[in-house]
């Protein structure tokens, strides 16, 4: 079964860069979306196939989530219950026989850290989130986490240090996260492998490949046998992040 996660940063504007063709070369089961930056009605888009779930921002032109499936699920969920957390159309939970899979994009933390503290809490209540639907069946998660996680995800550490996404705080989220049960699939399989799924669009990034790791699939330790393979593809273009893959047994 093969789960496929993309920041597409404006699916409109990907649409136009050829999202359509990506998204049936990839051929996925799921195929899970952040940043839409849509409203309901501002894009017609389906798929021979496939079911699709949207969770829109009530800010027009910003973050949004999206699922596209080809297995109907036995029930779909939109937000984390907290009203705090449930106006920028960020998580979108499918349940299945034997998972939930939630597609989520997470908060960065901005220009100066401006919503670090609001980051901070966002992460206490999503893993809290994430542990309670633990509870009833194992969990796969994917989006754009916002974070790079050691020094291997991303191409400056050191000059990154207290930049979002790379500072101290929002690591050690992450590590406590991982800690709780979760397994990063990707560093899993490749411990050592320097591989990038975001790039600045400022300074030619992606042509000097400074990028940083900051998409993920994270699954329950109880999943951990049915990993198969997971990808990340780097040559697919129309955003400034590229897809990330999960394949599971």
């Amino acid at each position: 079964m093969k789960f496929i996660s993309w920041n597409v940063n404006g699916l409109r504007a990907c649409e136009g860069k050829g999202f359509s063709d990506a998204f049936k070369s990839l051929d996925a089961d799921f195929f899970c979306l952040q940043e839409t930056k849509m409203q309901a009605g501002q894009l017609d888009l389906e798929f021979p196939g496939y079911e699709s779930y949207w969770n829109y921002a009530e800010k027009k032109g910003y973050s949004g989530t999206a699922v596209f499936t080809r297995h109907t699920p036995l029930s779909v969920s939109y937000g984390i219950g907290i009203d705090e957390h449930d106006h920028e159309g960020r998580v979108i939970t499918l349940e299945k026989a034997d998972f939930f899979l939630v597609c989520v994009y997470v908060p960065n933390s901005q220009t100066e850290l401006q919503r670090l503290e609001y980051r901070m809490r966002w992460e206490d209540d999503f893993r809290a989130y994430l542990k309670n639907l633990e509870k009833t069946k194992s969990v796969i998660v994917c989006g754009d986490l916002n974070v790079a996680h050691e020094e291997i995800d991303l191409k400056n550490p050191a000059s990154n240090h207290h930049a979002a996404g790379f500072t101290d705080e929002e690591r050690e989220k992450m590590t406590t996260l991982l800690n709780s049960g979760f397994i990063d699939t990707y560093r899993y399989l490749y411990p050592d492998t320097v591989c990038y799924s975001w790039w600045s669009y400022r300074f030619k990034a992606r042509e000097r490949n400074a990028g940083w790791r900051i998409d993920y699939f994270l699954v329950s330790e109880a999943m951990k046998d049915r990993i198969e393979s997971a990808s990340i593809h780097t040559e697919i273009m129309g955003s400034d992040h590229c897809p990330v893959e999960l394949v599971i047994k």
